[in-house]
């Protein structure tokens, strides 16, 4: 199945709720937060992409012309032909909130767990959404445009480790 057929398929399914682009030979769709969990459940189940390889998120923030604060964006493949989408969808403060995609792909996990530890976007429903790359009492997120470059002084209470006892 090609781009052009599987777009056919999303606008005959979901009608003009996306938008698309292309840089190099990526092509993206843009969904609203409200219908991403529904335009992926469909690629996965009627389209053939049976891989999530990447779920990532960035802040704009500053952003010329942005006009939504978070990104999310999901890679999908489709295994038996090599056919590659990306789908993006936004959301915003002041609780940046998305419905997980664990239940499609297991391999979501971690990256879920990733994109809400670095700039707090919650992933509704999803099994354990905890932080992953920083400890529990770590308050802050620290990928999000209006984290200080030195930090807010969260090591103060983190102990020392010298290294003979690291």
């Amino acid at each position: 199945m090609t781009h052009d057929e599987i777009l056919a398929k999303l606008h005959a399914k979901f009608g003009e709720t996306f938008t698309t682009s292309e840089f190099r030979d990526n092509r993206r769709i843009i969904v609203p937060a409200e219908r991403v969990y529904a335009v992926l459940e469909f690629l996965k189940e009627q389209c053939g992409f049976d891989m999530l390889v990447e779920l990532g998120g960035a802040d704009y923030l500053h952003y010329p012309h942005a006009t939504d604060r978070y990104g999310v964006w999901y890679v999908l493949v489709n295994t038996t032909t090599g056919v590659r989408l990306i789908v993006k969808t936004f959301t915003n403060d002041p609780e940046p909130t998305l419905p997980s995609v664990f239940a499609l792909w297991k391999g979501a996990d971690w990256m879920e767990r990733e994109v809400y530890d670095m700039y707090g976007v919650v992933f509704d429903g999803h099994p354990d959404l905890r932080r992953i790359l920083l400890p529990d009492e770590f308050t802050a997120f620290p990928l999000r445009k209006d984290y200080p470059m030195r930090g807010r002084g969260e090591r103060h209470n983190f102990p020392v480790i010298t290294r003979p006892e690291s």
